[in-house]
């Protein structure tokens, strides 16, 4: 690494052109990524066209600014009513949003800034000194790979299922039957559409999300509406405690390692990472049975893996040309429009480039921290709106949030389907994270299973033997005995 060529792009980011529109992304992206069904892949799409005309400096500023700013906006929503923002926030709802219910929704939004921002810098770092040699690694991955990839996250469901793990396993695999809606991945025949255009892709993941989450609340908070006491969030510091901070340290350095590992293999994304990590803490905790009840620990864990995973996105994107998910695919087509072809030839070519992309993205995670301190006192306020006011602003948003992914009606049932669902499960204790995990992973196995199959000439052996594919699977069934030896333990 060429440090005085580093320390002159830093300098550039940090001119106050550029500087102001890092911080305009980020405040921009808390914004959409705290709204649900407008995701970081919507924020940055919208903002491509206003960077035409702009200097690359002050433009890839802007939307890396908009990338960090909204992975941790989702975690806004998530926190304080249930509804992650975005899918990478799915888990951290799981004792985010039980914090707030206990009036400490200012202590989870300020870990969740602190985390994201521990998270995304060391992604940052590691793509800074480490992208070519994480790319290559990257590049071992085949069919085979993603298969086994899949397979150990399926194996967390155990991890997110509460105190019953036999209703998890249910729920789980209602999930992976949902998962096989839409056109077979190999054949391209349609399954279970029932001769409905919008289903040919499956079930729109937002919609779905919004309504196992967003709508399920609406209805029990409907429900309960004039039976559960108003919840006063307390806030004394708009800073995460040492205290939290001593406690949750060891988390968010592995989840911001598992974070920028996972979000470096094109395709996985923040949604896998932010599970992954969220079940690594619950795994080494010494009371993983508090887990999913207002557990700090499972905030930093979540928070740390899926912001860390935008560094990592980036590796592959900048040292292969390949994109490591949608948002970075986005950018992929910002770099072309401003006459830059991001691939090996980029780090022999455009150098000056390269180092002022990890310039940006370190500095964009520091005013992600900046904005996000400032804002977490206005953001606990939302708990303090009376129900009666709030429940119909969420349902009004969910509504607006299910209908924008596609400008289309069938989404928003879609989206009130699976609220009732949602909310049946959670009246009779079922948890409702395994169904997410199964719609997100479930495609993936399929898929690259049947693909890995038809390389392997159907040699379910030789498929199983390679050995990243070997270790994942091993890791999933290392996971699932420890879960439940975990849980007979506890009874």
């Amino acid at each position: 690494m060429d440090i005085e060529l580093f320390i002159d792009a830093l300098g550039e980011i940090l001119q106050w052109k550029p500087l102001i529109m890092i911080f305009a992304g980020v405040a921009g992206g808390i914004l959409i990524g705290s709204l649900p069904g407008l995701t970081a892949t919507m924020g940055v799409a919208l903002l491509v066209p206003f960077t035409f005309g702009l200097p690359f400096n002050e433009s890839i500023g802007m939307l890396l600014g908009i990338f960090s700013g909204s992975v941790y906006g989702g975690s806004i929503s998530a926190i304080l009513i249930n509804t992650p923002g975005t899918p990478a926030a799915a888990a951290t709802l799981l004792d985010g949003y039980p914090l707030s219910q206990k009036g400490e929704a200012g202590r989870a939004l300020s870990m969740s800034v602190f985390a994201s921002f521990v998270g995304g810098f060391t992604g940052a770092l590691i793509m800074t000194f480490l992208s070519p040699q994480i790319s290559q690694f990257a590049l071992e991955f085949s069919a085979a790979e993603y298969f086994g990839l899949a397979t150990f996250g399926l194996s967390i469901i155990i991890s997110v299922s509460g105190k019953s793990i036999l209703k998890g396993i249910m729920v789980g695999f209602l999930g992976l039957l949902i998962s096989t809606i839409g056109m077979d991945p190999v054949s391209g025949y349609p399954r279970f559409t029932f001769g409905s255009m919008n289903l040919f892709e499956g079930p729109a993941f937002i919609p779905t999300l919004i309504g196992l989450f967003a709508f399920a609340e609406v209805f029990k908070g409907v429900e309960q509406l004039t039976s559960t006491k108003q919840v006063v969030s307390k806030i004394n510091s708009v800073f995460p405690s040492f205290a939290d901070i001593k406690r949750t340290w060891k988390d968010m350095a592995k989840s911001s390692v598992l974070g920028t590992f996972i979000g470096s293999i094109p395709g996985a994304g923040s949604d896998i990472a932010a599970f992954v990590g969220y079940s690594e803490a619950k795994r080494r905790s010494k009371t993983p049975e508090k887990f999913g009840t207002g557990q700090i620990e499972g905030v930093a864990a979540a928070e740390s893996a899926n912001n860390a995973c935008s560094g990592g996105a980036m590796i592959p994107m900048l040292s292969l040309g390949v994109p490591g998910d949608a948002v970075t695919a986005i950018l992929l087509g910002a770099f072309v429009i401003q006459g830059i072809q991001p691939g090996p030839m980029l780090y022999k070519e455009d150098l000056d480039v390269v180092y002022s992309v990890f310039s940006a993205m370190l500095v964009a995670n520091i005013a992600m921290l900046i904005v996000g301190f400032l804002g977490v006192r206005f953001f606990a306020r939302a708990i303090t709106v009376r129900k009666s006011i709030l429940l119909p602003a969420i349902f009004i948003m969910s509504i607006v949030g299910a209908y924008s992914m596609r400008n289309n009606m069938f989404d928003v049932w879609l989206a009130l389907g699976f609220g009732v669902l949602g909310y049946f499960l959670q009246r009779y204790r079922f948890p409702v994270s395994p169904i997410l995990l199964a719609l997100i992973l479930g495609p993936m196995a399929e898929a690259n299973l049947r693909r890995a199959l038809i390389i392997a000439d159907n040699s379910m052996i030789d498929v199983l033997s390679r050995p990243i594919t070997a270790t994942f699977l091993i890791l999933g069934l290392a996971t699932l005995v420890m879960s439940i030896l975990r849980q007979r333990r506890s009874k």
